[in-house]
């Protein structure tokens, strides 16, 4: 089987179309056809369906697409040791975090690591989604519950807090509450996308004693969002203490109520657990989460 048509096999099944497929390879959208359609003839078998939407694998395709990810997933890995083969820790290192945590906490500390690490290339995603690391949507995660697939190493480097917030204005035009029973009567401003939510149990400000929910005015689907909305006067919002330091026109209310804890943990596979990139960003966080309160 030719690599070369191997290769721009799997950057067509990862993307999805032939148009940016080619962009990612610097090749037309005509001579990507051309490869896959000589790769499907040497084959004998489709790999692909073609529609108005785009390309969806046929079985003999996703058969195919396995062994090739897996082919291509080894030459990563092997690529990146043989550049770490230096006394300098170095290459591509991608971080994976929520787009709160990664937006604010780590814009004012990632510097620091990048200073003192020049030669490791980082691209920081930030997503409430969970990027998949076994097919190397990223190498190392940052997230605040455990994860999903057994066979990743992860660690617990922190514990985070929720305290419940608003702005000094919404409390002078709706007073502030006394017991979490007062905010019944207040306009509560929760996260908005419960189908990817960066922790369990975010909105538990919604839970009334006897279980029953309360009605936010406003759902948006980022913490960070939540946060602007709270300092605008909307109402108020349970958010994790570290979004909200240093943030100037919120005060945290109900101070006897303590929000649910959310662990923080360190995630990569088991082929990383060498990687010296991995180890010094691993060291890194933990020596950065000793030295703030959150």
């Amino acid at each position: 089987m030719d690599w070369d048509k191997l290769r721009i096999f799997h950057v067509v099944a990862s993307s999805g179309s032939f148009t940016h497929a080619g962009e990612k390879l610097f090749l037309s959208q005509s001579a990507v056809s051309r490869q896959i359609r000589s790769l499907e003839e040497s084959l004998n078998t489709v790999l692909f369906n073609r529609h108005a939407r785009g390309l969806s694998l046929t079985d003999e395709g996703e058969t195919l697409f396995k062994t090739a990810d897996d082919v291509v997933s080894r030459i990563y890995v092997t690529e990146q040791q043989l550049i770490e083969g230096t006394d300098v820790p170095r290459g591509e290192l991608k971080v994976t975090t929520t787009s709160s945590f990664g937006s604010t906490w780590m814009m004012n500390h990632i510097r620091t690591f990048i200073e003192k690490y020049p030669e490791i290339n980082v691209q920081l995603l930030v997503n409430d989604s969970d990027l998949d690391l076994t097919t190397r949507q990223a190498d190392i995660a940052l997230r605040f519950h455990t994860a999903h697939q057994l066979d990743l190493i992860q660690r617990q480097v922190g514990v985070f807090h929720h305290h419940l917030y608003a702005a000094p204005e919404y409390l002078s035009r709706k007073g502030r509450p006394e017991t979490m029973d007062d905010l019944d009567d207040h306009d509560i401003i929760t996260y908005g996308d419960i189908f990817h939510s960066p922790t369990r149990d975010i909105d538990w400000v919604l839970d009334r004693e006897n279980g029953e929910k309360r009605t936010p005015i406003l759902r948006i689907n980022s913490i960070y969002g939540v946060l602007q909305a709270v300092k605008a006067g909307l109402g108020i919002a349970a958010l994790p203490d570290y979004l909200v330091q240093g943030s100037t026109n919120v005060v945290r209310v109900l101070k006897d109520i303590e929000g649910p804890e959310f662990p923080a943990y360190l995630i990569y596979t088991q082929e990383a657990r060498n990687s010296r990139r991995i180890s010094v960003f691993r060291d890194f966080i933990i020596e950065q989460f000793k030295t703030t309160k959150f």
